[in-house]
């Protein structure tokens, strides 16, 4: 009777350990407005407002996105490629970059938004990676609807085979079948206009990958001029919500967007060319004049890289857990 007394009482105490634990992983995947960041994310694809999206590629640089104000983070293929010092043609394995997002949720209290190419295989990989997504609180995945292995978009004069539709289509409905959090976004990204196929492929890859249950569409091109965005929108006739990242048509107003009923715009790799410019400068100039006393105002202090690593948590931390000195 004894023994199966503590049986029982062992039992009771391991399932309170993981309602706890199940509850505290709950609490991280929440933003500071209380909501799940997967939730925050759906919310912005639906507003009325046009919401903008910014690239990170690595913790600091998530950090510092939602320092800036911005309400949620793109993470980049090309960019967390490009920072692993890969090329963006799925060289880097959806390990490595699940890596990455984990560093980059850890210290951020904003939904992410992955990059995560054609879901990294078939259905079973994609609905797997939903998996590992949501144990990292990230919000949501946009799969593009290309050939394993893909060839990054803005490439000039570089063969941009499309998947087959129903193939395509019956790989979102695995995400969504497999996702916990019922805001969880699948984006669906539409290549037609990147592969030269048209206005007509585009709507009706947009049109069955809505069916299968995206939560939205992101409409991609890399004209310099905006009419294949701007036509698609007035076809599409506001089915659902559709995303955009307009790289190459930069010197496109952003009224235009909004006039055309474009939900959310992504930049989607400022931060990583940015970084780029800044350190090509500064490796340069300290390479000619071998010496710090002229760029030191013009970087970062080493004490404004502590507070961004939190380091006074740290300290705090130190005089709670460790032994005070006589």
């Amino acid at each position: 009777m004894n023994k199966l007394h503590s049986m029982f009482r062992t039992l009771c105490v391991n399932i309170t350990r993981n309602l706890s634990s199940k509850a505290s992983l709950e609490t991280q995947s929440r933003s500071s407005k209380g909501k799940s960041k997967a939730t925050v994310l759906k919310q912005m694809l639906l507003s009325n407002e046009l919401e903008f999206i910014m690239e990170a590629h690595n913790a600091l640089s998530a950090k510092i996105v939602e320092e800036t104000g911005f309400k949620a983070i793109w993470a980049s293929g090309l960019a967390m490629s490009a920072q692993l010092g890969l090329r963006d043609s799925n060289e880097a394995s959806w390990t490595q970059v699940l890596d990455i997002l984990e560093f980059m949720s850890d210290c951020t209290s904003i939904p992410i938004l992955v990059d995560a190419d054609t879901g990294y295989g078939n259905f079973n990989n994609a609905r797997r990676l939903v998996k590992k997504l949501e144990q990292r609180h990230i919000a949501g995945a946009c799969i593009e609807d290309k050939l394993f292995p893909k060839t990054n978009s803005l490439h000039d004069n570089r063969s941009q085979p499309l998947a087959d539709i129903e193939e395509f289509s019956m790989k979102i409905r695995a995400m969504k079948d497999t996702q916990q959090d019922p805001d969880f976004c699948v984006i669906a990204r539409v290549e037609a206009f990147i592969a030269g196929w048209g206005l007509d492929e585009a709507l009706k890859r947009a049109e069955a990958y809505r069916k299968a249950g995206a939560d939205a569409i992101l409409m991609h091109s890399k004209n310099k001029q905006p009419h294949e965005i701007e036509q698609f929108m007035k076809a599409w006739n506001n089915q659902g919500p559709v995303v955009i990242v307009p790289t190459n048509y930069y010197q496109t107003p952003t009224d235009d967007f909004r006039k055309w009923g474009v939900s959310t715009v992504i930049w989607a790799n400022h931060n990583i060319r940015s970084s780029i410019t800044a350190m090509q400068q500064i490796s340069k100039q300290i390479y000619k004049e071998k010496t710090l006393k002229n760029i030191e105002t013009q970087i970062a202090s080493v004490k404004e890289i502590f507070r961004l690593q939190n380091d006074a948590e740290l300290v705090q931390a130190e005089k709670k857990y460790l032994p005070r000195k006589e």
